[in-house]
């Protein structure tokens, strides 16, 4: 327990701290972190649905702190969050309910895949050209269920995929991030109750959890998270944030190259 403990807080502490010195999204790193603590310290089957189901309840808190804070500075895109926010809640309750059925190395390689693509796009700074409008309710709900869906599936938060998708229809930089941090809230929320409910026939899951969500873990890294992110949010200001986000890219790659040949490993 006191391994599990240390490494909980200390995966939030570098979530959080992360998280507000790059805008980078805790599930990139705690979705590896705790699929390996899982499988050493709770020996369970199920160790990658438990750390995306568990991360996705860490982004609620983390992601509605954070888009409180972009909302006192008038940067959120209210329109742009209620065109999404239906296809989101939909999508994210769809793609962590339908996790049950994806087996467990074929989801590690789907995380370790897209974050080998989030690495190659911090290394290579590339955004999408922005060209065109925000589309109607009805494309927005569609692009929002795609979002949701996916993001869900695998523990992101909605962030990595809202943004670019902001960005090309013509949205500030500034505005596409506070927007994607107030869209994780309820990209988490449906996420997490679809994980939940994707987990609660089992009963074989480890003591202290509900459905995929493991609450030891859960409460250690939203208690460090909380107090590393502002810290993180101020080193913003003074150190090479550039060229730490290069090494951060280089360190998920290697979190991802785990997570690719889990079933081998494991």
């Amino acid at each position: 327990m006191i391994f599990e403990i240390s490494a909980y807080l200390l995966t939030g502490a570098v979530a959080g701290l992360a998280s507000g010195l790059l805008g980078i999204g805790g599930g990139l790193l705690i979705v590896p972190v705790l699929t390996t603590v899982f499988v050493m310290a709770l020996d369970t089957p199920h160790a990658v649905h438990m750390a995306i189901g568990t991360s996705l309840a860490t982004i609620i808190i983390t992601s509605f702190s954070s888009a409180r804070a972009h909302h006192k500075h008038n940067a959120v895109r209210w329109d742009a969050f209620r065109l999404l926010i239906g296809g989101i809640m939909i999508g994210g309750f769809i793609g962590g309910w339908s996790s049950q059925f994806i087996a467990s190395g074929v989801l590690a390689k789907i995380f370790g895949i897209l974050e080998v693509l989030i690495a190659i796009k911090m290394l290579t700074n590339i955004n999408p050209a922005a060209h065109r409008t925000l589309p109607g309710p009805l494309g927005n709900s569609l692009a929002g269920g795609a979002i949701g869906g996916f993001s869900s599936l695998v523990g992101i938060g909605g962030g990595t995929l809202t943004t670019p998708y902001l960005l090309w229809h013509n949205i500030s930089m500034h505005q596409a991030i506070a927007t994607s941090t107030a869209v994780s809230v309820p990209v988490a929320i449906a996420g997490t109750t679809g994980y939940v409910f994707a987990g609660l026939h089992l009963t074989n899951l480890p003591d202290y959890s509900t459905g995929y969500i493991y609450w030891p873990a859960l409460i250690g890294i939203v208690t460090a998270s909380y107090f590393m992110a502002p810290i993180g949010a101020k080193l913003a200001h003074q150190l090479p944030v550039k060229t730490l986000k290069r090494i951060f890219a280089v360190f998920l790659i290697i979190l991802a190259i785990k997570m690719l040949f889990f079933t081998r490993l494991h």
